[in-house]
This record gives structure tokens, sequence and C-alpha cells, in this order.
């Protein structure tokens, strides 16, 4: 095998040691640093950064045999688990229009107020495989399959509103760099290292989405506490034919909720299935998690006036510019029955729309259409996924498409053709074309073919500072303590300098606390197309600024040991379900344990049950058990533990000894029992410079 090409003066390569296959065809593996990038067939490759496209803002073109080459290979990479979004847990649901509006789609899920369509949701990690943990910092996926009474409709988005990448011809280099090394096979589901860090660093129009994962986003407390979004410009068309652009968002009714970083690692161990639990957990209690469905619809002329393009998947559009219009709620409240039949046979397509929904020219959307029916073919096995009961339609429907493997359905009749006019014999001709099917909104499409990126894409830093700029003081610490940890997995010193000299044209304050919480001299900033602007702040983008101070849905810990008094614990308990908590008991062993006011079993073990399972947790204790616990390591661990990732802790006056070992400091978090379920609507900011350093 030849180790480099050779190449003369005019860059041609000399393959004169290449090796013969069996079939005396030459065959040549590349290697070395003057390497040419070519197709799998040999072909040099001029440009592996823009699709394809009809100007540099029209709809990426299906003769790009370069982007289709380099997904179709990448679909194919794994077999049968998925690729990207391997670990997830669904559920069942409906969703419930309740305001119509049939003046901006004819959808028909959007038709009438009341009207409920059944649903399927699949939570999920991009970056683990699926035998990865729930916790790490990750983007989540937030996919949504409608069984519409007009065909299926898969609105398949993330927690995060923003992609890493403009164009899809992208994606498989950045799956590549985030995914397990290539050599080493580590580290899993996790973002720290090398050439993930080292593609954030090539790659300046990351650095938004960089932004949202390294912040709070990336660590949700729960899926019913994470917000989605359909990432893409869409179109809603109505029954004219006029289209609107339009960005779909779900809120969630119980509110964001993050963890902090130490508890999400933690959680890592204790339990792997945090998320999933939580989900299923909440679906069998009739705490029924619920979503609200936003939409941001706005005209060519709004979009033309914004100093972003609505067309760039690394771009949102505030809240403040372009207000959310409420238009449905969804419920999700039964768990699946199977998971390999319903979670993993689940097959969502971004290209399945229903009439009233159509696509934009966003170059990422675009290839996004290609790649999911050929990655469901390649995971399932079949052309016939389609008729998997999760992935049917709950609609009739019918066309002229046969056989293939797995084929399970039997269809009558000698029509699989048309057109055809076996009707006229009086045989069955089978179905046809509708007025009243899907048609694509006219849009007038024209210009070169060329591989480029429209000069509009070119700011990649106004929005990630808008983004820095528009969280609290302590989320701003989350932000560059989560990339100060992460870059110090970073073993190249290079990459940590270039990461550094990109956040220079994102704030050099932000900068600045990366490189000294790194022990680094801070470099010259990146060169950059364009300057980052100032925008104006969106409250909409900071957590801590739209908390929910509620406890529903939340779970408080209750350790409690013999001697207990177990009237305090009921009333507690009581207190906790009636504020929409789950109280959750704790005792150093289970089994029933004698209290001062009869006996009681406990839910947990205190060596399996730590703090970071719990919103907040109590202390029912004499003073002789916080004594003999102030011994236990368990037991002050779950105690400093909610001290330090900032949960309300409540306590009775026998609780002392192990909050003094603990070394619990008061404050607004620190109640009695009474005062715990107010407290535990919280988490306590200010405590945190007590408690680490923060970046």
């Amino acid at each position: 095998m030849a180790n480099s090409l050779d190449r003369d003066d005019a860059g041609n390569a000399d393959t004169g040691n290449a090796e013969t296959g069996n079939g005396g065809e030459t065959q040549q593996l590349a290697s070395g640093k003057d390497q040419v990038l070519t197709t799998n067939h040999g072909v040099p490759v001029s440009d592996n950064q823009n699709s394809l496209k009809a100007g540099d803002r029209g709809p990426t073109l299906l003769e790009d045999f370069v982007l289709r080459e380099k997904i179709f290979h990448f679909d194919h990479e794994r077999i049968p688990e998925r690729i990207v979004h391997a670990r997830g847990s669904v559920a069942h649901g409906y969703f419930e229009c309740t305001d119509p509006i049939p003046d901006l789609s004819r959808a028909s899920l959007f038709a009438e107020a009341g009207k409920r369509t059944p649903v399927i949701v699949r939570f999920s990690t991009v970056a683990g495989g699926a035998g990865s943990v729930d916790t790490p910092r990750d983007v989540r996926g937030f996919a949504t399959k409608f069984y519409t009474d007009q065909g299926n409709w898969d609105l398949v988005g993330n927690n995060i509103p923003v992609f890493f990448i403009q164009d899809a011809i992208k994606f498989p280099d950045l799956i590549h760099s985030v995914k397990m090394e290539a050599d080493r096979g580590f580290p899993q589901a996790a973002s720290a290292h090398d050439t993930f860090w080292d593609f954030v660093s090539l790659m300046p129009e990351t650095m938004h989405t960089v932004m949202w994962a390294m912040s709070d986003r990336g660590i949700p407390r729960s899926y019913r506490m994470m917000q989605g979004f359909g990432v893409h410009t869409f179109k809603l068309v109505n029954e004219a034919g006029q289209a609107q652009f339009v960005k779909f968002h779900w809120r969630p009714k119980l509110g964001m909720q993050s963890l902090v970083w130490d508890e999400s690692a933690k959680l890592q161990g204790a339990d792997n299935d945090f998320h999933r639990r939580d989900l299923w957990e909440a679906i069998e209690a009739g705490d029924h998690p619920e979503w609200e469905l936003g939409i941001q619809v706005f005209d060519q002329a709004l979009a033309d006036s914004l100093p972003y393009d609505v067309l760039d998947a690394t771009k949102i559009i505030p809240e403040e510019v372009v207000a959310l219009r409420v238009i449905g709620r969804m419920v999700l409240d039964r768990n699946p029955d199977n998971h390999f039949a319903e979670n993993e046979q689940l097959a969502f397509l971004p290209s399945n729309v229903v009439p009233g929904i159509d696509f934009s020219d966003d170059p990422l959307l675009q290839g996004r259409l290609f790649s999911y029916l050929d990655t469901q073919k390649s995971r399932l096995g079949t052309t016939n996924f389609h008729q998997i009961p999760v992935n049917a339609p709950k609609c009739p429907y019918a066309n002229m498409m046969r056989d293939g493997m797995m084929q399970t359905q039997v269809p009558e009749g000698r029509a699989n053709y048309e057109p055809n006019s076996l009707s006229e014999a009086g045989e069955d001709g089978g179905p046809r074309a509708s007025a009243r099917g899907y048609r694509t909104a006219p849009q007038r499409v024209e210009g070169e073919k060329l591989r480029q990126r429209a000069e509009s894409f070119a700011d990649h830093f106004s929005q990630p500072r808008m983004f820095w700029r528009s969280q609290t003081e302590n989320e701003q610490a989350h932000i560059a303590s989560a990339i100060v940890f992460e870059l110090s997995k970073v073993g190249l010193d290079h990459i940590r300098r270039r990461v550094l000299s990109q956040l220079r044209n994102v704030d050099d304050t932000l900068a600045q606390r990366v490189a000294e919480g790194l022990a680094l001299d801070l470099p010259d900033a990146a060169p950059s197309a364009q300057a980052a602007t100032d925008l104006d702040i969106s409250d909409a983008l900071s957590i801590q600024k739209n908390w929910h101070a509620t406890l529903q849905g939340r779970k408080v810990g209750i350790l409690f040991d013999a001697g207990s008094d177990n009237a305090a614990i009921q009333k507690l308990s009581d207190d906790i379900r009636q504020a929409g908590g789950t109280p959750f008991t704790i005792a150093p062993k289970v089994g029933g344990l004698k209290l001062q006011d009869g006996t009681l079993t406990a839910d947990g073990q205190l060596a399996g049950s730590p703090s970071w399972l719990f919103d907040a947790v109590a202390l029912v204790l004499t003073t002789d058990a916080a004594q003999k616990l102030a011994q236990d390591s368990a037991a002050v661990g779950f105690v400093s533990d909610a001290f330090a990732h900032l949960k309300a802790i409540g306590h009775d006056a026998g609780a002392q000894p192990l909050l003094d070992r603990a070394g619990i400091k008061a404050d607004a978090g620190i109640t009695d029992l009474a005062g715990l379920t107010k407290a535990a609507t919280q988490r306590y900011w200010a405590r945190e410079p007590q408690v680490r350093d923060l970046a």
C-alpha cells in the first residue's frame, strides 16, 4: 500500500505504488498530508463546505452527487442502532388545537378548536449510543409524530432552536467529530474531547449552538421541563395557496428547569435512566406532561428586514421580534407497551408533512429531507417500514407501490400502475391524484448552479453574543465554566487556543474568563468575515429569568430514621402532594422502622437514593438519629450535595447535628418543615459562590 500520493508540479497524483485487487483492478487508499479530497469513486471534490443550490439561497439540487454520496454513506455506517439520537424515550398522547389558524394553513389539525390528533413523541440524546446514559451535556432530540387525518406529520426537532452547521453536507463531519474518537473508541456520549472542539474551532458557524449546549439548556432537569423547537424555518400555506414563514416552538407547562453540572455528572452514576424513569413515572402517576405549541409567523418582508437570514439554521428570531402565538397543547398520557416496537422501530421523516405545511430552502433542512428516508431503510431493513404499526398512518392510505422486503399487506386486483383504464371495464382501477392533495407553495427559483454560501449566512457571532448577553450573571458563569471543563479535557494545546480565539469574536469577557480558567494567555481574535454586532437582549433565552416557581412535577426526598416523627412525615408528604409534587421517603434501612407513632417502610434506601435524584430534601430526625447519621458518609453526602446543588433543605430541630456535620450555612433555601413546600419551588443560585469556583 502506498503511503502517499506523489504529485508532479501540476498537482497530478502518481498512483504507481497502488495495490492490485483480486479482479486485477487498481485500488488506492490515499494517505499523507497532501491528499486531494475525492468521492468514493475518486472524483476530486472542489468544495466540501456547501451543497449545490440554485442560487446561493435557493433549493438544494438533487444532482449534487457529492452531497448524496456523503450522506448516503453516513446514513449506512451503523446498523441497526440509530447513528445519532440512539438513546431515546417515547410516550403517546394527543395534540389539541386551541386557536385555529385556517387563515394561515389548510392543515386539518389546525382547523378547529378542540380538535384532537393522536401523537407519539420521542425524546433523546444525540451523541451517545443506545446503552449510554440520560444526563450528559448534550443536545436533546424532541421529535413528534402527528397521526393526522391527512397523513402523518413529523416535526423532528431539538431542545435547542439552532444547529451547529448551516449546510447538510457538513453533518457527517460534525457527528464524526463528536462521536467516540475513531482510533480509541472513547469518550462515549461526551463532547469534551479533541476532535469535537477541533471541529468547532475550525467552523465558526458552530458558535451559537455551542453557547446553547454549554449553557444550562445542555443539562435539562427532565424531558417534562424542556422546550422543543422545529429548528428550521418552514412555511404555512392556506387554502388559497398563500404562504408565510413559520417556526415551531414547544413550551413545557411545568416551565424550564436544568440540573447543575456536578449534579448531572453524579446522576450518570446514580441512575442511568433518570430522564426515562422520570417520564415513565409521571405518566403512570397521572401527572401527564404537557406542552403548548407556539408559532412564530412572518412574511418575506419581515424576513428581508432582519440582520440575519431566516434560512440559516444557526440563527433564531427572538420572541421579542416575532411574538409566539400559542395554537394548541400536547398532552402525553400513555407509556409504550413495548420499547422495541414503539421506540426502536419508530421512524421519523422531516419529509413527512401534510397539506398546509411546506419547506423552506434552508440547506440543512433540504439535506435532511433526503437523509432520513435513506436512514430508515438502512435501520429497519425494508422500504415497507411505514407498515410497522407505530409508523403507519391512522388515516386511509393507498398507492401503486408494491412488493419489497417484509411486505405485510395484500393489495388486490391487477392495477399497480397509474394512469390506467381498468375501471372502464368494471375493475378496480386503484387510487388517483386529487385536487385536494398536497400542493407545494409556488416559488420562483432561479440562479446559477454553484457551491456557495450566501453572504447573508456570514455573521457567525452576533447571535451567540446576544445569547451570552441575555443570560443572568449566574448562567453566564455556568457557560464559561462548562467551556473550561470541556477544554480541560482537550489534549492538544493549539485546539484550546483556537477555540479561545473564536470566543473573542463572541465576547471578550467570556474569552478572558475561559482563558483564566485554563491558565492560558488570551490569543488574538480569529479572523472573521463579519464582526459581531450587539443585537437586543432577549430575556426569553434565559432559564432563570423564566423560572416557574412551582412544586408541580417535582420530587422531594424525605430522610428519616428510627424514632422519627411519623405525623410530621405524613403532614409534609400531604403538603407536597397538595402542591403538585411527589414525596419519596428514604431511610438507612428499608423495611418497617419503628417511629414515635407507628412504623414506616421507606420508598428507598439511603445509599441508593442520593439527593441528586430529588428537587429538594427534608430531614425528619431525632437528635440521636442525626448524631448517628453524622458519622455516615452517605447521610452527610445526602445533605451536603443537596446544598451544593442549590436545593431547598427542610428540617426539624432534631436534624441539626447532621446539618452541622455537613457544613450547612443558613440561607433562604434552608427552612423548617412547614416552609419547605414554598422553598422547594426554587433553586438558590446566590448560594453557588459558596460551594464551587466558577469561571
